[in-house]
C-alpha cells in the first residue's frame, strides 16, 4: 500500500473513512451507477465539509493539532445530534 494510501486509511488523518467506505460499497453493489449511491456521495461531502470547518476553526484559534484526534472527534460527534 502506497504511503498516500495508508495516510487515507489512518483514522488520526481521515475523519471520513466509513463514508468512503460506504460509498465505494454502494458503487461496488450497483455496478458504479452514480445515481444510486447520490446519498452516500452527499453524505461523504458533508462529512468533509463539517470536518474542514472544525479544521479552520481549530487553526483560527491556534488550536494544534488543526484536525482533532479520532479519540476527540468520536467525543465531538457524541455530544452532536447528526451533524452530517
Amino acid at each position: 500500500m502506497s504511503r498516500h494510501a495508508q495516510q487515507l486509511r489512518d483514522h488520526d488523518r481521515n475523519p471520513c473513512i466509513a463514508e468512503t467506505d460506504a460509498s465505494r460499497k454502494c458503487m461496488d453493489d450497483n455496478n458504479y451507477k452514480k445515481d444510486m449511491c447520490t446519498d452516500y456521495f452527499l453524505k461523504y461531502k458533508n462529512c468533509r465539509k463539517f470536518w474542514h470547518d472544525i479544521m479552520m476553526q481549530r487553526k483560527r484559534n491556534g488550536v494544534k493539532p488543526e484536525m482533532p484526534s479520532a479519540e476527540e472527534r468520536r467525543k465531538i460527534l457524541e455530544s452532536m445530534e447528526k451533524p452530517y
